[in-house]
C-alpha cells in the first residue's frame, strides 16, 4: 500500500509491505526462524496493516511526527549482454507519447533477429567494451566521444520516440495512407535539416 500526505506545500509518501503467506520460502527457514517470523508476522498484521487498511483516499490525518534519515542513491546498474537486448526490446516504455508509444510497443530498437547482432558489432568497432566474464558492457572512450557528439549535434536521434515516429511513418506507408514518396521527402528534410545545423554548429565555433 502507498500513502501519499500532503502537509503544507509539501508532499510526503509511505509505502508498507506485509508478507500475508511466506508459501514456499518456508522450506529455505529453521524452526526458530519460522517462529520469530510468524510472531513477527503477526504483531506486524496487528499493527501497520490494520492501520493501512483503516485509511481512506482524501481522508484528513494529523502527523504527529517526522523523523529525517540520511541516505545516498545508488546509480543503475550496467546493463549487460543480455539486459541490454530486453532494455532495446522494450524500449517504448520510455516514450511519453502513447501513439508513438503504441507503435514502437512489441518492436522495440532493432528486432529479435538483430539485437544481438548490433550489440556484437558495437564491440567489433570499438564502441563498447563486454566483460567476458560478467558480460557487462563498458562504454570505451571511442564510444563517449560518439555519444557525446550524437548528443550535442542531433540528440533526438537518442531516444525512442523518433524510432517509433519512423515506425509509425512506415506503417502509414504500407496502410497507404500516405505516399511512399511523402514519407521519403521528410526523412530527407530531416536529415538535410540535421546536416546544416551540424556545419552550422561546426563553423560557427571558428
Amino acid at each position: 500500500m502507498s500513502l501519499t500526505i500532503e502537509v503544507s506545500d509539501e508532499k510526503l509518501f509511505a509505502n508498507s509491505k506485509v508478507c500475508t503467506n511466506i508459501g514456499y520460502l518456508i522450506l529455505y527457514k529453521d524452526d526458530k526462524q519460522k517462529e520469530d517470523d510468524k510472531d513477527s508476522s503477526e504483531e506486524q498484521e496487528e499493527t501497520s496493516t490494520d492501520i493501512l487498511k483503516k485509511i481512506k483516499k482524501g481522508q484528513k490525518i494529523s502527523v504527529t511526527d517526522f523523523i529525517k534519515k540520511d541516505g545516498e542513491t545508488s546509480p543503475p546498474s550496467r546493463y549487460s549482454s543480455g539486459s541490454i537486448i530486453l532494455a532495446m526490446e522494450n524500449a517504448g516504455k520510455l516514450i511519453e507519447d502513447e501513439t508513438l508509444r503504441e507503435q514502437i510497443k512489441g518492436s522495440g530498437i532493432g528486432t529479435s533477429a538483430t539485437r544481438a547482432e548490433i550489440i556484437k558489432k558495437l564491440n567489433r568497432i570499438g564502441y563498447i567494451d563486454i566483460n567476458n566474464k560478467t558480460q557487462i558492457l563498458t562504454p570505451t572512450n571511442k564510444g563517449e566521444l560518439v555519444y557525446k557528439v550524437v548528443r550535442y549535434t542531433m540528440s533526438d536521434m537518442l531516444n525512442p520516440e523518433l524510432t517509433a515516429s519512423w515506425e509509425k511513418g512506415l506503417e502509414m506507408v504500407s496502410n497507404k495512407e500516405i505516399k511512399s514518396d511523402e514519407f521519403m521527402i521528410k526523412l530527407e528534410k530531416y536529415v538535410k535539416d540535421k546536416v546544416q545545423k551540424v556545419k552550422a554548429n561546426i563553423y560557427g565555433r571558428y
